[in-house]
């Protein structure tokens, strides 16, 4: 059974739709796995939507952590500097990491998730622990938030898009790839609005095809997992005989997955 840690800001209603989405599948016994405890980089009080999503955690019954890097930061900041020698390293961010990773040890998680997690992790812990996290766009592809990827793709005149999940690294969304699915966006419905240079449209097109992929993304990479037909060793993604792999390709079984969805966009 996979242990998950699961990391999220929560800060907003796709985050607890998400944590639902997953939690539900683990219910169906669809990913051989659990939930083990829940990270936040909030505490309680700091933000409406986490806390709505902290209510969720709760009724999930899984332990959740909270430790707000705000407050963190604004006390590193107020400490003397001839003090900070005496356990607040002047780095604020590597001890933040460092004290996350002492309230999650105990639970020895075989992988982490981050979803939705709005803090860089820094390169020690992204080391110690196996951290996955989804990226919008194809292996190999434009690196950034998900606005800029689409800039990017229509600028290159890209014929496919996609999304992947990879392991998390000092190098921002250029770890090892864990799992992929693409689609192309070179013929219908893109191709009227490819000649007349719409871009407005393009963006959105591409972005609605690509949204709803995501969540089926995460839990067939986490229910391959479960079934140890991807593998994470020493840093490295596997197969099932424990062969390297550059990423599971998950497109032909994510495309069955959404097909009703794609549908009804077709008709918008």
């Amino acid at each position: 059974m996979l242990n998950i840690g699961w990391f999220s800001t929560g800060r907003d209603e796709a985050a607890r739709q998400l944590l639902q989405f997953v939690q539900e599948k683990i219910k169906r016994s669809e990913i051989k796995g659990k939930i083990s405890f829940v990270f936040s980089n909030r505490d309680p009080g700091e933000a409406q939507e986490s806390d709505l999503f902290f209510e969720l955690v709760h009724s999930y019954g899984i332990p959740l952590i909270c430790f707000s890097h705000k407050k963190f930061q604004s006390l590193t900041l107020t400490i003397p500097s001839s003090l900070k020698g005496e356990g607040l390293n002047e780095n604020w961010r590597l001890q933040y990491d460092r004290e996350v990773d002492k309230r999650i040890g105990e639970f020895q998680p075989d992988l982490c998730v981050l979803a939705g997690y709005m803090l860089i992790v820094g390169e020690e812990l992204c080391q110690k622990y196996n951290m996955i996290n989804l990226h919008p766009a194809p292996p190999d592809g434009p690196t950034g938030s998900w606005q800029e990827v689409i800039r990017e793709l229509i600028a290159t005149e890209a014929n496919k898009a996609g999304a992947m999940i990879h392991l998390v690294t000092p190098e921002l969304d250029r770890g090892a790839v864990v799992s992929y699915c693409l689609f192309p966006i070179d013929g219908d419905p893109f191709a009227s609005y490819w000649q007349n240079n719409d871009k407005d449209i393009l963006f959105r097109l591409i972005r609605e095809y690509e949204l709803v992929r995501e969540f089926p993304l995460i839990t067939s990479t986490l229910q391959s997992m479960g079934q140890h037909d991807i593998n994470i060793i020493n840093g490295r993604v596997v197969n099932a005989q424990g062969k390297p792999i550059n990423g599971h390709d998950l497109s032909a079984e994510i495309d069955q997955v959404v097909e009703d969805e794609i549908a009804l966009l077709r008709l918008q």
